[in-house]
């Protein structure tokens, strides 16, 4: 097992334990998202088979993967053979992506001590320390893909398969 692999693996134990940088929505959708990324031919995973495959709550994670699809990341198919399938190339979908939709990281550019007149002009006594490690965290997320988190990540096709 690769560094990767285990640090994946330790991070999404966390969070289904509570202790996670991100919120167990996120983890559910990111390795999601994954699981979706390992299917073949363009086929359809049912949102309970996915759930399966991630130890994620079936009900949960299907509404999950409908707001994901109306963000576009991902495509539903109703009917016997229907279900879930990523909309796009899954190196083409990044951490911040999948983030936005379901936890809106996007928010987090306030004042971490929410002060209304904090900027780099004038800041906190944390702006510049705040700021760097938001940075860090958001290029962390862009520059992470569903294809990175694939290949290291294995959640069990086996389960999605119908």
């Amino acid at each position: 097992m690769s560094p990767l692999t285990s640090s994946i693996r330790i991070a999404y134990e966390y969070a289904i334990l509570g202790d996670s940088m991100i919120s167990r929505s996120g983890v559910h959708a990111i390795t999601a998202l994954a699981a979706l990324a390992q299917l073949s031919n363009g086929g359809y995973a049912g949102a309970g088979d996915v759930a399966r495959a991630i130890g994620a709550p079936r009900n949960y994670l299907g509404k999950l993967l409908k707001a994901l699809s109306r963000a576009g990341l991902v495509e539903s198919q109703k009917g016997k053979g229907g279900g879930f399938r990523l909309a796009r190339d899954p190196a083409a979908i990044t951490l911040l992506d999948v983030m936005e939709p379901v936890t809106q990281v996007s928010r987090w550019t306030g004042c971490f001590l929410g002060q209304p007149r904090c900027s780099d002009d004038t800041p906190c006594a944390l702006h510049r320390r705040w700021s760097q490690a938001r940075s860090a965290y958001f290029r962390f997320l862009a520059d992470t893909t569903v294809a990175d988190l694939a290949a290291e990540f294995a959640p069990n096709p086996e389960r999605m398969r119908r």
